[in-house]
């Protein structure tokens, strides 16, 4: 498992486009927002998340955003975006 404080900064970069997070990530914030049920499971499991997707469609996102989705542990929505943000954005 890859810790969001460990991940190398160059990768991390790669996965913010110009206009901000990536649309696979987007996307399940989005997804995350409008539904309990699948933010609860993103929360406790990631994995199972991801795999399983929203309404019969998954995510977009390339290993590398898989990884780090699935490498951290949030108690809240926000605080899953925090520490995403703090892993892509923050990183020197």
């Amino acid at each position: 498992m890859i810790a969001p404080m460990t991940y190398q900064t160059t990768t991390a970069r790669k996965l913010v486009s110009r206009s901000g997070l990536s649309n696979g990530i987007s996307k399940i914030f989005a997804a995350a927002v409008v539904d309990r049920q699948f933010c609860d499971i993103l929360l406790q499991d990631p994995s199972i998340a991801l795999q399983k997707g929203y309404q019969g469609e998954t995510f977009p996102l390339s290993k590398e955003e898989k990884d780090l989705i699935v490498s951290i542990r949030a108690n809240s929505l926000s605080d899953l975006a925090r520490q995403i943000n703090r892993t892509l954005l923050d990183t020197p």
